[in-house]
């Protein structure tokens, strides 16, 4: 029986490129074994634009692999497991663009050696977090091979010092990205490196462009936050959570940093409400806070967001020490809030959810997990927002 001119199989094979593209991976596959001229199409660029190739590299993989990869115009890759074959990577994709080897635990000083032995001027970036084994002889090698790296997760590389961030700060000058989660060797003066704060010889500071910076977990102290002010003028996201050496005078720094957006202050047990009255003073840059867990964080904090923070999008209070007077001054203040995480805010109850309903019109996500004095009159308010699309009770028990 002839096909009808209208059957999928005599359409423009621009027009299957553009149906192709809105298919998962695993289904793209599958449409190129179904016959000749899919497959065809289906190498077409346009339709694994954005796409990351996902391999395990268990032996030595096949170079046809790779020209697959390189024919379809696939730029970023992900390694799930790693035996062997890292090298054949960068030989056979001169465009690649990102890498990610996060949790290849294996991975070593001298087999990322061996793979990374040529300059690659495409690759962007990289991602080594959980690469245990990795140390700063790595970042000597990646540092040579990848100079416009612009994204670099060393997150749980716990063998990084700050003989590392020597290298890093010398090197990567195009660097915009930087994770050091849980290094915990690196100390004040490794982050006065990164600034380029103490120099040892006449050079210009080559992370100045860091826009986004993961101290996580780290061992530094309020002489960091004093090094990345000074340092680092285009941050605008900057991770802190964890660092128990951080205290309110570190605030004093940060609240100079009129770049800085976006603050994670959480679990910081040295941060009180003067601390953040110090950040509030010159706050009005401010988009993003989180002091979730901080337990020395009150009403008298919420009064000082509320009167310097205006412009303020979301604001992590979960487990403190608020309740419903230091919140009425808040949301009075802040309309614009599209996010307010107060879980486990024990003292709320359902007057504070009846002021956030009358006043954050524009709430979108609000965390209530664990407000244990919060009943269903209160919940009824707060779910008649017109914009709120995430609702966490977790714990919550109807009463």
């Amino acid at each position: 029986m002839p096909l009808d001119k209208e059957h999928v199989a005599f359409l423009l094979p621009e027009i299957l490129a553009i149906i192709f593209s809105y298919l998962d991976v695993a289904d793209k596959g599958r449409a190129a074994q179904v016959c000749r001229a899919w497959r065809d199409t289906l190498y077409h660029r346009s339709i694994w634009r954005g796409v990351e190739a996902k391999l395990h590299l268990k032996r030595s993989p096949n170079t046809s692999m790779f020209y697959s990869l390189v024919t379809r115009g696939i730029t970023k890759v992900q390694i799930l497991s790693l035996r062997r074959g890292l090298s054949s990577i960068l030989l056979s994709m001169p465009n690649i663009e990102s890498l990610n080897l996060s949790g290849c635990y294996n991975l070593t000083d001298a087999g990322l050696s061996h793979a990374f032995s040529r300059q690659v001027t495409t690759l962007t970036v990289l991602n080594l977090s959980l690469c245990k084994q990795i140390t700063d002889k790595s970042l000597r090698r990646i540092a040579h091979c990848f100079r416009s790296l612009e994204s670099l997760d060393l997150a749980g590389c716990s063998s990084i010092s700050n003989m590392g961030i020597m290298v890093i700060e010398q090197y990567l000058q195009k660097l915009k990205h930087l994770n050091l989660r849980s290094c915990r060797l690196i100390s004040d003066d490794g982050i006065s490196c990164l600034a380029g704060v103490f120099k040892t010889i006449s050079r210009p500071p080559g992370t100045r462009n860091l826009k986004s910076l993961i101290l996580q977990d780290c061992q530094i102290s309020d002489t960091s936050l004093s090094s990345i002010a000074k340092g680092l003028p285009n941050l605008e996201t900057l991770n802190l959570s964890f660092c128990c050496q951080i205290s309110d005078t570190g605030m004093i720094s940060l609240s100079n940093m009129s770049s800085l957006k976006d603050l994670n202050l959480r679990s910081c047990d040295h941060i009180s409400d003067l601390g953040i009255a110090h950040l509030a003073e010159k706050g009005s840059h401010f988009r993003v806070l989180d002091v979730s867990f901080c337990d020395r964080i009150g009403d008298g904090a919420l009064g000082h967001i509320a009167q310097g923070m205006d412009d303020l999008d979301s604001l992590s209070l979960s487990s403190c020490h608020i309740t419903d007077e230091g919140l009425e001054r808040l949301v009075r203040n802040l309309k614009g809030l599209t996010t307010l995480n107060i879980g486990q805010c024990v003292r709320l109850t359902d007057r504070g959810l009846t002021l956030i309903a009358e006043n954050l019109r524009k709430l979108k996500c609000i965390d209530l997990y664990g407000c244990t004095k919060i009943t269903t009159l209160g919940l009824e308010r707060i779910m008649q927002l017109p914009n709120l699309t995430v609702l966490n009770l977790g714990l919550w028990h109807k009463r």
